[in-house]
C-alpha cells in the first residue's frame, strides 16, 4: 500500500474525532449557558417556596397548580396574542421591504444597512425613544395640536397598542433580514416564465414569489414570535402595569415576590409551550415534504 493511501486511510478512520473535537466549543457553550439554566429551573419550579424567598428543597406541584388560576391563564392568553399580533404584522410590514431591497439594484447594500442599523444602538435606547415620541408632551402629539386635528393630547402610552407598536419596531429587522435572504435568490426567469405564461403580478406573487419565499418566512415567523412571547422589557416601558405579560409575571416573581418556584414553573411553562410549537411545526413540515 502507497504512503499516500495510508494516509488517507489515516485521516478517515479519525474524521469522526475530528468532528466531535470540532463540536466541542459549541456543545459545551450550550450545555453551560442552556441545559444547565433550564435544568436548575426545572427543579426549581418542583420544589417549595422559602418564607423570605429561595426554595425550600420538599417536592411539590403547588407552582403549577397556581399557574392554572384564570389570572395567570389570561396572562399567557394576552402574550400570546399580542407576540402573534406583532408577528403578524411585522410580516406584513417585512415582506414587502424585504422584496423592495432584494430587486433595489445597487441600492441593495445601502437599504440593507438601513435595517441593520438599529442593531447598532441598545434596545432600551431605541424604546426609550417611542417613549419619547409617543408621550403626552412628544412630537407626535405636538404635530396633530399644531395641525388642529385634535384638541387635546392623545394617550398613546400605556396602551395595548403601545406595546404592540415597541413589539413590533423592535423586532422588525428579525422578519425582514431571513425574508430578504430566501427572496434574494429569487431567479427573475422563473417571475419571466409565469408572465409568460399568462400570470398577472397578483398570481404571480401568490404562487411563485410566496412559496419559494416561505422558508424565510417561517424563519421571521420564529425569531419574532418566540422573542417577542417572552418580552417584558418593551411591556413594562409601553404598556405599564395594566398590560403584564408573561415575561413581566416571571420577573416580578423572581424579584419583588421572591417566589422562585412560581416564576420557574411559568418559564418552563413558556419554554415547553414555545418547543412544542416549534416541534409540531417541523413534523408537520418533513411530513409534507415526505
Amino acid at each position: 500500500m502507497s504512503a499516500r493511501r495510508r494516509l488517507l486511510r489515516w485521516f478517515a478512520a479519525r474524521a469522526p474525532a475530528r468532528a466531535w473535537a470540532l463540536l466541542t466549543p459549541t456543545l459545551l457553550f450550550l450545555l453551560v449557558l442552556y441545559f444547565v439554566p433550564v435544568g436548575l429551573m426545572g427543579v426549581y419550579s418542583v420544589l417549595e417556596r422559602g418564607t423570605y424567598g429561595g426554595v425550600v428543597w420538599r417536592v411539590t406541584g403547588a407552582a403549577y397548580a397556581q399557574f392554572l388560576d384564570p389570572l395567570y391563564l389570561r396572562i399567557l392568553g394576552r402574550s400570546i396574542a399580542m407576540a402573534a399580533a406583532s408577528t403578524v404584522i411585522s410580516l406584513l410590514i417585512g415582506f414587502p421591504l424585504a422584496w423592495a431591497i432584494a430587486r433595489s439594484g445597487r441600492w441593495r447594500r445601502l437599504l440593507l444597512f438601513l435595517v441593520v442599523l438599529p442593531f447598532w444602538t441598545s434596545f432600551l435606547v431605541r424604546t426609550s425613544a417611542l417613549l419619547f415620541l409617543l408621550r403626552e408632551d412628544g412630537p407626535i402629539n405636538a404635530a396633530l395640536l399644531a395641525l388642529g386635528l385634535i384638541e387635546a393630547p392623545l394617550a398613546l402610552l400605556y396602551t395595548p397598542g403601545a406595546v404592540l407598536l415597541g413589539l413590533t419596531y423592535g423586532y422588525l429587522p428579525f422578519a425582514v433580514l431571513p425574508i430578504y435572504a430566501s427572496l434574494e435568490k429569487l431567479d427573475p426567469a422563473l417571475l419571466e416564465a409565469a408572465e409568460i405564461l399568462g400570470a398577472r403580478p397578483w398570481a404571480r406573487l401568490r404562487r411563485v414569489v410566496v412559496p419559494l419565499a416561505m422558508p424565510g418566512v417561517v424563519a421571521g415567523a420564529l425569531l419574532v414570535f418566540i422573542p417577542a412571547l417572552g418580552a417584558f422589557l418593551t411591556p413594562d416601558l409601553m404598556g405599564g402595569a395594566k398590560d403584564l405579560m408573561i415575561g413581566n409575571l416571571v420577573h416580578n416573581q423572581f424579584t419583588s415576590a421572591r417566589n422562585w418556584p412560581f416564576g420557574s414553573a411559568a418559564s418552563t411553562i413558556l419554554t415547553g409551550l414555545t418547543l412544542a410549537g416549534v416541534l409540531l411545526y417541523l413534523r408537520q413540515r418533513e411530513a409534507r415534504d415526505a
